[in-house]
């Protein structure tokens, strides 16, 4: 088996709108293609980060709550990396999103802080 890269990373969302903004308003992330696929009710938001695809986000009607702490079961978070950590706290703050206290990875010694979406499935940045 050859494997290249990841592709992309899907997300489900329960407020379409409201992750719309956080993803792209926010975070930045640019909008590839949207489209409202009517036999689902459901959109689908394709997003890319410096050109590169990264990210599907999903609406489908009511969609079951998921467990989604970093230690649980499953997949434990997004990471996102940037050059510079306290800047990228600092855009966070003035969208009145708090972050976790900032930790030093122990193997590394990198610094990194994690955030909730508006689902509150985690999403950290990591100081590259």
């Amino acid at each position: 088996m050859h494997l290249s890269g990841v592709h992309h990373i899907a997300i489900i969302c329960s407020n379409y709108e409201r992750s719309k903004k956080f993803y792209t308003e926010i975070l930045g992330l640019k909008i590839i293609r949207e489209v409202y696929r009517k036999e689902r009710t459901s959109y689908k938001l394709d997003l890319a980060l410096n050109g590169n695809y990264i990210l599907e986000l999903f609406s489908f009607p009511d969609p079951p709550k998921r467990i989604s702490r970093p230690e649980a079961a499953g997949m434990r978070h997004l990471a996102f990396a940037t050059p510079n950590l306290d800047s990228c706290i600092a855009e966070l703050t003035k969208h009145q999103i708090k972050s976790e206290p900032i930790r030093v990875d122990e193997h590394t010694g990198r610094r990194f802080t994690f955030i909730a979406d508006p689902d509150d499935l985690p999403i950290e940045f990591y100081e590259v």
